[in-house]
């Protein structure tokens, strides 16, 4: 039963939460005004870390005294948020939630395992970190609000690169910008009816038990992250990574229905309903991507060819292009700049980069376009052109070629002073009790002289100053 403890010590460690099972068990080492921390909080964290590899990296996280200053921050962030009413929605609690334990339903295969692990219901899991999760929130909101409308000159972020030891200064890969104007051509209407008969014939096999729902899904779905699984999915109503489209159409089945043929956001589906339970549910789906005719794809060339060459000669700029022709809704919200998914930055490394774009990108110089090309997204193919913003060799980082990274670095540092500062002029407005176990924690110097009498009677003696 090691993944029982594992898997309630994860949720734990990534919510801070505190179950009515742990209050009775555990020791309480701190309070902040009406908030308690627990001994599991402490060393929840610490195994956490420790799970996941981080200390090497990280290895402050490995230290109680560290992670008690954590939690009581975290406590009196909300402390603070809950005087200043700050707004969580029951709504962004739910959604939190449901990422958390969507994450775990990923990780274990199915709903029914995560359970099994754990010996609670989905339910049971929400209820004991919901409370946890809002004051995560609350933290976070309120951290927020207190360092958002920071800024930095240019003068402060030449100080912040000159502070940096000059044998210290990291070294970049080359790293580029790159853009991208996508039209997305018209199905084919005769194929798309094809599709839709092929899952009518389908979805009659499957009521009339000639055939089973998983077998039509693992011979014929295109959907090749379910297509193995025989099409199962595990749901909730308000999971907003889901077309709301197919949820609709989920929620509406009963036990072992199947849909009629429904058009969702990738394609053309049938659904059937397995089981439900409130807003979660297990479905089984079988998608049928949209057919795009080749004369489509020529059709978007030819209007991609055209724009290019405006755009060569002058008559059209990038950032006009994007607006009036661009159909790609996540790049063109950042003016057409296609966004590193794992980094959430505009730059990407060569290693960042799908595998066909690489190929056309290194032949490209800063300023140029690529001929259109055809690529596959969410089952379906589209042209493009690429656009290659810009883009800086291998090199130690620098003001000239590295001035966004610096400001990034010296506004963080920023907010953090400027935080730290906020907190110290706080803490002695909070009711604080910290265990003597933890007293001797130099980081915890500050929270320990504002500490309640009895606690500070039994202190021992510690380093001035703050961390």
């Amino acid at each position: 039963m090691k993944k029982i403890a594992l898997c309630i010590s994860l949720l734990a460690g990534a919510t801070g939460a505190v179950s009515a099972q742990r209050v009775v068990a555990d020791k309480i080492v701190g309070i902040v005004g009406d908030k308690i921390i627990l001994k599991s909080d402490i060393d929840g964290q610490i195994d956490q870390a420790k799970r996941e590899n981080m200390l090497d990296a990280h290895p402050e996280l490995g230290d109680p005294c560290y992670q008690m200053q954590a939690q009581l921050t975290t406590k009196a962030l909300v402390l603070q948020a809950e005087k200043d009413s700050l707004p969580v929605s029951d709504e962004d609690v739910e959604n939190e939630l449901d990422l958390k334990i969507r994450n775990f339903i990923q990780i274990y295969g199915s709903k029914e395992i995560l359970e099994q692990i754990a010996g609670q219901s989905i339910y049971q899991i929400k209820d004991n970190f919901r409370q946890a999760i809002k004051e995560n929130l609350l933290a976070s909101g309120e951290r927020k609000k207190v360092v958002d409308d920071v800024t930095v000159t240019p003068t402060e972020v030449k100080a912040f690169y000159d502070k940096i030891p000059k044998d210290s200064l990291p070294y970049f890969e080359s790293q580029m910008q790159v853009g991208e104007i996508v039209i997305t051509p018209k199905n084919n209407l005769e194929l798309d009816q094809y599709l839709r008969d092929q899952l009518n014939e389908y979805k009659s096999e499957i009521e009339t038990g000639k055939r089973t729902f998983e077998l039509l899904a693992k011979l014929y779905s295109d959907d090749p992250g379910s297509k193995d699984r025989g099409g199962l999915l595990q749901v909730n109503r308000a999971d907003k990574n889901i077309d709301p489209v197919f949820l609709n159409a989920a929620f509406r089945l009963k036990e072992g229905q199947v849909s009629p043929v429904i058009k969702a956001k990738d394609g053309y589906d049938i659904i059937q309903m397995v089981a439900r339970s409130g807003d979660d549910a297990t479905v089984r789906y079988i998608l049928k991507a949209p057919q795009v005719a080749d004369a489509e794809i020529n059709s978007a060339k030819g209007k991609l060819d055209s724009i290019r060459a405006r755009l060569i000669t002058g008559a059209l700029n990038f950032g006009q292009a994007v607006a009036l022709y661009s159909e790609d809704d996540n790049s063109k919200q950042y003016g057409g700049l296609m966004i590193n998914p794992n980094d959430g930055s505009t730059f990407f490394t060569y290693e960042d980069l799908d595998k066909d774009l690489i190929d056309v990108v290194k032949g490209m110089k800063s300023g140029e376009y690529s001929q259109p090309m055809v690529y596959t997204d969410r089952l379906k193919r589209n042209v493009r052109i690429l656009f290659l913003k810009s883009r800086t060799e291998p090199h130690r980082m620098n003001m000239t070629d590295d001035y966004n990274h610096i400001a990034d670095g010296a506004l963080a540092e920023k907010k953090n002073d400027i935080f730290q500062k906020w907190l110290v002029k706080k803490i002695p407005s909070y009711y604080i009790m910290i265990d003597p176990d933890y007293l001797q924690c130099p980081s915890l110097h500050v929270w320990a002289q504002y500490a309640n009498p009895e606690t500070r009677e039994a202190k021992a003696p510690v380093a001035k100053g703050t961390n």
